[in-house]
């Protein structure tokens, strides 16, 4: 009867029964990783740390504080930034990178959870400290959640809208015990994405003052020098408490990482050029893929020539993801779907592939092509349009056949049968062609304006210009600098803008954010398209909280279909590979993981 007290116990006060703790916890499934494990698959356990590196990046800053509206996309990179590795704050728990959605111990050296995913606990590792030695706390962590919460900026605002109670447990534990808005994923974007702060070290009414002070964080590096605007050197920490830690093995490799701002690509192609920065990957977030042409020709110069850089292609095991020309739902013009999808008719892309992408490109078809979760090329089976109820009406016979995809142009330029197709769509909510302008029944032409960050984009919005032009409609383009087009992206201020939307494994929360409802009008979201869809919040909902993984991949399915019906985007292309370019004292692991290569397992050959 004893050992059944605290089971009853937890029944009586309404809290969560006991549950043994483990070291990782994944999405589907369990953790590929034992608790014995030392150290992931794909770094290499025994480099030695030393020697430094300089990345760049186009933009600038003028924060230390990504977790605020005001410091978005404008605060210097390595804050929190998963891809140079978290530099200064950590997360409860650390996701690898060949498994789909799995995390293991990191500030947290354990978690407790049940079945149903009604709570869950960390348990902080004894040994975490802040920079200045002061230990990380269960205090640190309430003080985090309920910090942001007032303060933060989507999506770290919500983090506690699923919680109905926050409390510490025993002297390093804390429990998270969640509310009905709670879904499965909950307890792991709990886990790894929000960063954990020092309340010793921050003071919670200035908080949201956007500026450069210096912090103090729990992570590997501290700042070393700052140049605002223009450049943060970090310097590693040799007293870095988690350094044995096994997640953490065979990361964190330069004793110094410097990243250097630029305002065009082009500057900083040429600064890689001279060795200034060490690294350049081809294409980012905006752009979204590499450019042909310029892998192909751009690396005939010197350094190049002599063999002292490297190029490589990294074949990563994701999903396509979508890049394309989004447009603003929350501009009357593009409101309703019918325009939306006749002007994506108009994007000749053969004729772009063929006579500006060197012809080296595959158009994209849906969100999450090349993968059991994506509409194209899987039928929706009885269980799936059973999930997608009466929205199946407004899906096409060949959305859910698994073959839809986008009309093929015949190159010409000027494939009159879909223009004619495009003009149709657009006559259906009262356009018509008059003294060759496309006017609405007031006579005004159909004219929309796409705003542009540099020219790899400006090239893809002069030639959907020229195919518009041919049915009357009026398009131009104003390209902005970096800090105009993130104050106007976070305020929504642009009719049509290009964006890239990466797919993994395990969407999961993150889609919320970027077509759910509640994001439509929250400043600093990623709903750029300003979706507000009760049918697309239905399937994000059924894919949340799907305990199979086949229940979970039709649910994807169906929302994939879902926006691809709703034409919120013209699909452009993918390449799937990451294309990279690097000084060879720079190297890496042999391994690459699913989610492609890791710059923060890397190291410079020279400290060898």
């Amino acid at each position: 009867m004893r050992r059944f007290l605290p089971l009853i116990a937890a029944l009586l006060i309404g809290t969560p029964a006991l549950a043994e703790p483990v070291h990782g916890i994944a999405m589907h499934g369990s953790p590929a990783l034992g608790p014995d494990y030392k150290h992931f698959p794909y770094v290499n356990p025994a480099v030695k740390k030393g020697g430094k590196i300089t990345y760049g990046v186009v933009g600038t800053f003028d924060s230390l504080n990504p977790f605020i509206l005001k410091g978005m996309r404008t605060t210097a990179r390595g804050v929190w930034d998963p891809e140079l590795g978290n530099l200064l704050y950590e997360p409860l728990m650390t996701r690898s990178s060949d498994e789909s959605f799995t995390l293991y111990g990191l500030l947290a050296e354990s978690a407790e959870w049940d079945d149903d995913r009604t709570f869950i606990q960390f348990n902080l590792n004894p040994k975490a400290k802040w920079s200045d030695g002061t230990p990380v706390t269960p205090e640190d962590v309430v003080f985090t959640f309920e910090l942001l919460k007032q303060k933060g900026r989507p999506p770290f605002n919500s983090r506690l809208d699923a919680v109905a109670k926050l409390e510490k447990v025993g002297e390093r534990s804390i429990r998270f015990t969640f509310n009905d808005k709670a879904n499965r994923e909950t307890p792991l974007i709990i886990a790894s994405s929000t960063p954990i702060l020092p309340k010793h070290a921050i003071d919670a009414e200035t908080f949201d003052r956007s500026g450069i002070r210096q912090v103090i964080g729990s992570g590997p590096y501290k700042i070393k020098s700052i140049q605002p605007g223009e450049r943060i050197t970090w310097e590693r920490d040799p007293n870095y408490w988690g350094k044995d830690v096994p997640a953490k093995i065979g990361f964190d490799n330069y004793n110094e990482i410097s990243v250097l701002y630029f305002l065009q690509t082009s500057t900083m192609f040429e600064a890689f050029k001279k060795g200034d920065i060490d690294m350049y990957p081809e294409g980012d977030a905006i752009n979204g893929n590499p450019d042909a042409s310029h892998w192909g020709q751009a690396y005939d110069f010197p350094a190049a020539n002599r063999g002292d850089i490297v190029k490589e292609v990294f074949e990563p095991r994701l999903p396509s993801g979508m890049f394309g020309l989004l447009f603003n739902t929350r501009r009357p013009l593009f409101s309703d779907e019918r325009v939306r999808e006749g002007l994506s008719y108009v994007m000749d892309f053969e004729w772009m592939n063929r006579n500006i992408l060197g012809g080296a490109f595959k158009r994209t078809q849906s969100f999450w092509q090349n993968s059991t979760l994506g509409a194209f090329g899987n039928a929706a089976d009885e269980k799936e349009r059973a999930l997608l109820g009466d929205a199946i009406g407004r899906l096409s016979p060949e959305l859910l056949a698994g073959t839809y995809r986008m009309p093929v142009n015949n190159g010409s330029g000027a494939d009159r049968a879909i223009l004619k197709r495009a003009v149709d769509l657009l006559s259906e909510d009262g356009y018509s062609i008059k003294a060759g302008r496309m006017v609405d029944k007031a006579g005004r032409q159909l004219s929309f304006e796409i705003m542009t960050q540099n020219a790899a984009q400006e090239r893809i919005a002069l030639a959907y210009q020229r195919s518009l032009a041919l049915i009357g409609v009026a398009m131009s383009i104003r390209s902005v600098d970096d800090a105009q087009y993130q104050s106007r992206v976070n305020t929504f201020d642009y009719d049509m803008v290009i964006r890239s939307f990466p797919s993994t494994l395990s969407p999961g929360t993150e889609q919320i954010n970027r077509w759910g409802s509640a994001s439509r009008d929250a400043q600093g979201s990623f709903n750029y398209a300003g979706v507000a869809d009760p049918d697309i919040d239905r399937m994000m909902d059924a894919f949340l909280k799907a305990r199979s993984l086949d229940d979970f991949q039709r649910a994807v399915r169906a929302y994939d279909r879902l926006l691809v019906a709703g034409h919120y985007i013209i699909p452009l292309y993918h390449v799937g590979s990451q294309w990279v370019a690097r000084w060879k004292y720079i190297d890496r692991p042999q391994v690459t993981p699913i989610f492609g290569y890791q710059r923060s397992t890397w190291w410079d050959r020279r400290a060898q």
